[in-house]
């Protein structure tokens, strides 16, 4: 039987050691592809490159499996992937590891995320793996048994049309993770500040800072199973329609 095709992207560049770990954890489920960033893309949510030329360079980083660095966005390595690598749907996209976290609002925000997304949106199975470590030498290999299963039971029984999954890992020795978790996305938002500067020559600048604000403490949500020491599983989809107050705005008199 022929192994499947894994899609292999990121956000924080084809050099991070999160994905450099991912490939090789991949490598032992299918044949992997890697189509990533050529740089950081790090919080770039779902942008498209429309106004300037996107560049393919196909490089060796280690192994004999295709990988190719683009100049583009995650979501531009989604679409380049399909249409001009593998001239095919894989079996299975991989977005990751994220050098931090992506749980609850942070999912829009993500470049890793809509890479997974943009996967989803083309009825591609789809994953987006984030480790709760920021460091560059941060510790992957507790994570592996735990993406590796996640990856094996997609594989084996896919995605619903239009839902990929968004799986967060704690970082924690593995002893120390109790499991996986299928959970829900937690109410929480950034309280936004902005770091008012002068540079040398006098000229005003920001730095974008702010604070993580929790506004619940349910045990259904990622953040509750990351505090808790498990590996958070939530299944997202890209449809945002509230559907539930459609009917109530069906009520509304427009005088139009």
């Amino acid at each position: 039987m022929r192994k499947p095709v894994i899609l292999v992207t990121n956000d924080d560049g084809i050099m991070a050691p999160g994905i450099r770990h991912l490939v090789h954890f991949m490598l032992e489920l299918g044949d992997v592809v890697v189509v990533a960033p050529d740089k950081p893309q790090s919080a770039m949510g779902h942008a498209v490159t429309i106004e300037s030329p996107l560049r393919l360079e196909k490089i060796s980083v280690d192994g004999d499996h295709k990988e190719f660095s683009c100049s583009g966005t995650p979501v531009d390595c989604v679409k380049l992937a399909v249409n001009k690598v593998l001239h095919r749907k894989p079996d299975l996209l991989v977005s990751g590891i994220n050098h931090g976290s992506n749980s609850s609002i942070n999912v829009i925000y993500s470049g890793t995320m809509s890479a997974a997304i943009e996967g989803a949106m083309e009825g591609i199975p789809s994953i987006g793996f984030s480790l709760l470590d920021y460091k560059f030498d941060a510790d992957f290999m507790p994570s592996k048994k735990f993406l590796q299963e996640i990856a094996r039971n997609v594989l084996k029984n896919g995605l619903p049309a239009g839902i990929c999954l968004n799986v967060n890992i704690p970082a924690v020795p593995e002893k120390d993770i109790k499991g996986i978790r299928v959970c829900r996305q937690a109410n929480a938002n950034w309280n936004e500040e902005f770091d008012h500067r002068k540079d040398p020559r006098g000229r005003d600048y920001f730095w974008l800072t702010g604070h993580f604000q929790l506004f619940e403490n349910s045990n259904e949500t990622d953040e509750w199973a990351l505090a808790n020491k498990y590996v958070s599983l939530v299944p997202i989809q890209f449809d945002f329609t509230a559907h539930q107050i459609i009917p109530e705005i069906k009520t509304w008199k427009f005088d139009v």
